[in-house]
Order: structure tokens, then C-alpha cells, then sequence
């Protein structure tokens, strides 16, 4: 594999030069935040606010899908829904180059940013039915926004293509260890058939711009209030799929749980209960794409270091098994 370009090049003062290029200046004050995907800074300006700046990871979404994930992601302040925009950038200089309308990225070379608000929370309590009714709430607001058209460029989730692409990645780049091979490719071709089967059970689907990586998280908690500060993995897809991440359990907790998130969706968005079985092909899917998106990074120097034990007979094995825990789960 060819690696994609990185962010080698992508140095402290260069963060700052950036941000200076769109008239923010730093105070000289730089903190990394955790990101495996992209590279997020946070900044003090001199006047005394601090922003967060994000740096896409080169190569992995077009200019097309970026601006489209800002006039997401902006549509969703303007409608009231508790979301963190991208800034409007003004006054580009030293070779930099804006895009959007408004402008909310920017552009030099192989890399592209967006600045954002510092906007600081934490995890949900998703043991409280209270919680879960309000992040209900929170993303039946969110998806009656995603409904109003769909996405032209973001990524729309099929089970078919995404799953047999994953397959393909890993057995055909060689990530998996030939003592685990045999065995770990039947069950993920069993699951992966299983996934398909219940995705084609339920058509037709309706799908809507989603958050597309729901997960806890990604879901902070402030003032009381659920709310997004990141769109990165913005799709087109069903609506369970900014559900089931947030539910777990045996199926009788989940059902619970999903009870509760759905009695809050639905005071502003109407649910299909068609997708409830979609949960575990959803969860299956999940695990295996997880597996091509760290073999796909593995270039990078920080995915080895933060992932030592991806590649190992030990790993492969679990990937295993719980494909087959997820066979039953999903029979």
C-alpha cells in the first residue's frame, strides 16, 4: 500500500502560521488534542479566547465533502440544534486560500483546516433514562434537519459495499496472520453475509444526513444538555445508525434503552421500528471496518504506537470469536 500523505510536515508554528494566515493570532499557547484521524489543536489567541483548529488527514475526504459536512453542521446552529460550527474564515493571506459559502475552510498545500469555538463537556450518563430521553430528544432535532435534503458527496452507508471492501482490505493487504486466517475470514464472510441479509429484510429504507459516529464518546454533556462538537463522520444513512452506539447490553436492556432514546426521538422525529433489528448487523459491520480502518492508517506512525497489539495472532483470534458471538446475536 502507497501511504497517503501526512502530517510529517505539520509542525507547532506551522499550526500557528496557519491560523495566523486567517487573522487568528495565537498567543503561542498549543495543545494537541486526541485525535487519531485528524490532527485538532487547541489555541489561545491574544485576545484572550481560545478556538480549536482541526487539520484533515490528507486524502481522506475532497473539498466537496468537507464543505458539505461545515453546511451540515451550520444549517444545525441556524435550526437551533446544539452543535459546534466551523467559523466563518475571513482574510486569508501567505498563500492561503478559503473555500465554502461562507468560507469555513481553509486551504494551503496538502492540508486543509477549519477553526471552531473551545466548547468543553463530557460523557453522558447513559445509565439514566433521564439522559437518554434528552439525547433522544437532541437527535430527533438533529435528523428532522437531516431530513430536509440528502447529502450530494458524504459517504453513504452500504452494508454490502462497506463490509466486502473492509474484507477485501484486510485479507488482500495481509493484516491478518496466516494462523488465523482460514478462521477469521469464514466468520467474518458468515457475519458479512448475515449483515447483507438483514439490511436487504428491511428495505426499504429511508435514509437522512446523519452524525454516522454517535458513540458516547462523541456526545457530550453540558449544562444539563447533550450537544456535537464534531461532524467528521457525517453520512447519509438510516436513522438507527446514530442509535445503536449508544445502547449495549443483553437484548433486553437493549431494548430498554432503545425504548427510551426512541420515546425522546420521536417528539420530533418519527421512527421506523423496522430498523431496531438493524442493531446487531450494524454492531457486526462496525467491528469489521474498525479492523480495514487501522490496517488503512497502519502508515501512519501513531497507529502502531497507539495500537501495538492490531496484527497479533491474540487480536485476530478475538476478532474471531466475537464475529461469532455476533452470528448468534444477529440469528
Amino acid at each position: 500500500m502507497n501511504p497517503r500523505p501526512g502530517y510529517a510536515d505539520l509542525t507547532p508554528q506551522q499550526v500557528l502560521d496557519a491560523l495566523d494566515a486567517v487573522g487568528l493570532r495565537g498567543d503561542g499557547r498549543i495543545l494537541q488534542l486526541n485525535s487519531y484521524e485528524n490532527r485538532v489543536y487547541q489555541l489561545f489567541l491574544e485576545d484572550g479566547s481560545a478556538v480549536v483548529a482541526k487539520f484533515y488527514r490528507p486524502g481522506r475526504w475532497s473539498d466537496a465533502q468537507i464543505l458539505e459536512e461545515h453546511a451540515f453542521a451550520l444549517e444545525l446552529a441556524a435550526a437551533e440544534v446544539p452543535v459546534v460550527p466551523p467559523l466563518v474564515l475571513t482574510g486569508a493571506e501567505d498563500g492561503v486560500a478559503l473555500a465554502g459559502t461562507p468560507p469555513t475552510l481553509a486551504l494551503q498545500g496538502a492540508h486543509r483546516w477549519s477553526v471552531s469555538a473551545r466548547c468543553a463537556g463530557r460523557e453522558p450518563e447513559l445509565d439514566d433514562p433521564e439522559t437518554l430521553r434528552r439525547i433522544g430528544r437532541f437527535i430527533g432535532r438533529l435528523h428532522a434537519v437531516g431530513r430536509r435534503c440528502p447529502f450530494e458527496h458524504r459517504h453513504r452507508l452500504d452494508a454490502r459495499a462497506d463490509g466486502r471492501r473492509a474484507l477485501a482490505l484486510l485479507v488482500e493487504g495481509g493484516f491478518v496472520p496466516a494462523d488465523q486466517l482460514p478462521a477469521w475470514q469464514a466468520s467474518c464472510e458468515q457475519a458479512l453475509a448475515a449483515v447483507e441479509a438483514a439490511f436487504d429484510a428491511a428495505q426499504p429504507l429511508a435514509t437522512l444526513r446523519l452524525h454516522g459516529d454517535c458513540h458516547p464518546g462523541n456526545v457530550l454533556w453540558r449544562d444539563g444538555s447533550p450537544h456535537v462538537v464534531d461532524l467528521d463522520d457525517a453520512m447519509q444513512g438510516p436513522a438507527v445508525q446514530d442509535l445503536w452506539m449508544l445502547v449495549s447490553g443483553d437484548r433486553s436492556t437493549i431494548a430498554r434503552q432503545l425504548d427510551t432514546l426512541i420515546a425522546g426521538y420521536e417528539e420530533f422525529s418519527e421512527f421506523d421500528d423496522r430498523e431496531r433489528v438493524l442493531i446487531e448487523p450494524l454492531r457486526t459491520l462496525r467491528m469489521v471496518r474498525h479492523a480495514a480502518w487501522l490496517a488503512e492508517r497502519w502508515s501512519d506512525p501513531s497507529f502502531p504506537i497507539n495500537f501495538p497489539y492490531f496484527g497479533s495472532s491474540a487480536y485476530w483470534s478475538q476478532q474471531t470469536t466475537q464475529l461469532r458471538e455476533q452470528l448468534e446475536a444477529m440469528g
